[in-house]
């Protein structure tokens, strides 16, 4: 018997180690990397009588690893987005500089699929560095919480997006059906 022999849960481990890695999971969250948010306008605060409308853009994303078991990674995406608030008798223009947290865990599935679960972050952890457009937008900024009511306009739309179809499908990687795919070109029908 060979010496380069491991038992297969040591293979398992090895194997998520090596085809999860940093690089792979930040390409992946990269592709998204210029993507133009368009959204609004949406109710907002109390009775929903607020409009807010928001443009931006996803940056480039940075990251580590936080454990091999389970293999884990501490994501953090920035968004530019210019946005503003329609309060019926006049528009307020702010510019926001926002980094999302994402914690995202590679599972394994019974039909030897890798899926890449994605924590949605809490509101609380959204960072964001806001900047008034004008100094009546300034003091709509303080009196009316815009920070908070943008992190949780954030956090809401990071959970809906990230459960969309197209995420959902990056989010899984089918190693079965790749070794079938493999061993077709090498083992007669």
């Amino acid at each position: 018997m060979s010496d380069d022999l491991i038992g297969y849960g040591d293979w398992g481990a090895l194997f998520f180690e090596t085809a999860v890695t940093e690089e792979r999971i930040l390409a992946g969250v990269n592709a998204m990397a210029g993507r133009e948010i368009d959204v609004g306008p949406l109710g907002v605060g109390p009775g929903r009588v607020a409009k807010v409308m928001a443009k931006g853009e996803i940056g480039t994303a940075t990251g580590q690893r936080l454990s091999t078991d389970p293999v884990a990674f501490d994501i953090r995406l920035p968004v530019t987005l210019n946005f503003s608030l329609d309060l019926s008798v006049d528009v307020q223009k702010f510019v926001a500089v926002v980094e999302i947290p994402l914690r995202l865990t590679a599972q394994a599935r019974d039909d030897l699929a890798i899926v890449i679960d994605v924590r949605p972050p809490p509101a609380d952890e959204i960072k964001i560095a806001l900047k008034a457009k004008s100094l009546r937008a300034t003091l709509t900024q303080y009196a009316a919480g815009i920070e908070g009511e943008l992190q949780r306009f954030i956090a809401k739309y990071v959970a809906r997006e990230i459960d969309s179809p197209g995420v959902l499908a990056a989010r899984t990687i089918n190693v079965g059906a790749a070794l079938n795919k493999a061993a077709g070109g090498i083992v007669p029908s």
